[in-house]
């Protein structure tokens, strides 16, 4: 056995006015967990999106258990064995949720000359891959009717599904719950077992000590280099992610609060399901955190407030005058923005 499952050797990779990866170096072992990790922008995702196929890059090669491989797109990497769960879903919410494990590859049947969809075969995979994770989601209901979080957790039943030599991991944890995250760990830990190497990106340190046997750390497109994890402390991850030491990674500020500039009263969503009633007021210079379990509305609230959802009642006034938002325009037009 190759001592290293994968192998990235001087990745370059240019896009107009910026080189985004040069030179950079990776190299994950048989059946570990290994996180990359690096401030955003560091090139992260672009160094996977290569390994991935989804880019193409301008220098390097890439080996797999000791054999230099060609990856050209994403049908490439995953005959070769590769897998990724995305950061971005992008998933097809009217189809049943087999559809979506299994799009591009439906497995098919033959009825004489004519080939046919196996939605037999096809529904009893997903809850066969489904189980393995402790899931147990209606496999023939839309992807629609499940939450964020859930269709994060089939993204990630559809990546084991192929059973891949190497899983690349991108934030796989920023839409779970506590629940669906020991259901994630306990599936890594399974498939280490079998040998399979991952690539773990995350900003969460708690997991990145808790579930990681290396860590590589980039910084602006560059390889800073590779430590045992256990070797390395939280703060010493971070001075090397930022090329400096932090004395205090949490500054205090000062600055003043000033007078109201947004008022909401009870919000209410035309789904009977979603956001009911919700009223609060910010003040210009303030920061307004909102907290709550995934599906607790949050989300759905901004979007409310921002013209993307429709509104059954309520109010929003901006500077003291009540503005009417029906569309994304009305909110921009009142002076809101919005990143998604």
């Amino acid at each position: 056995m190759a001592e290293y499952k994968l192998e990235m050797k001087n990745i370059s990779k240019s896009f107009p006015g910026v080189k985004a990866l040069d030179q950079v170096q990776l190299s994950v072992r048989p059946g570990t967990v290994h996180a990359l990790m690096g401030e955003n922008g560091a090139g992260k995702s672009t160094l996977m999106k290569c390994l991935f196929g989804i880019y193409k890059m301008d220098q390097g090669e890439i080996y797999l258990d000791g054999n230099k491989v060609e990856i050209n797109n994403p049908d490439d990497a995953m005959l070769h064995g590769v897998a990724m769960v995305h950061q971005e879903l992008q998933p097809v919410l009217a189809r049943s949720v087999s559809e979506n494990m299994y799009l591009g590859r439906f497995p098919v049947k033959k009825l004489g000359p004519i080939q046919m969809i196996d939605h037999k075969k096809m529904n009893q995979d997903t809850e066969k891959w489904l189980s393995e994770l402790g899931l147990s989601y209606n496999v023939k209901a839309p992807l629609s009717s499940l939450s964020i979080g859930q269709m994060q957790m089939v993204e990630i039943a559809k990546a084991v599904s192929h059973d891949a030599k190497v899983i690349i991991f991108d934030e796989p944890t920023s839409s779970l719950s506590d629940k669906e995250v020991e259901f994630l760990f306990k599936v890594m830990g399974d498939l280490k077992k079998k040998g399979v190497a991952m690539i773990y990106i995350s900003h969460k340190m708690d997991e990145i000590k808790r579930i990681s046997d290396d860590i590589t750390i980039m910084r602006d497109g560059t390889y800073v280099g590779t430590w045992p994890a256990e070797e390395m402390t939280t703060e010493q991850i971070i001075a090397k992610m930022v090329g400096r030491e932090l004395s205090n990674i949490y500054p205090e500020h000062h600055h003043s609060i000033g007078e109201t500039i947004m008022e909401v009263e009870d919000l209410t969503s035309i789904h009977e399901k979603s956001f009911r009633g919700v009223s609060f007021s910010i003040k210009k210079g303030e920061i307004l955190g909102f907290g709550g379990l995934v599906g607790a509305q949050r989300t759905e609230l901004m979007e409310g407030i921002f013209g993307i959802r429709h509104l059954a009642k309520g109010t929003i006034k901006v500077h003291g005058k009540e503005v009417n938002i029906k569309r994304p325009r009305d909110a921009m037009d009142a002076g809101i923005g919005m990143i998604t």
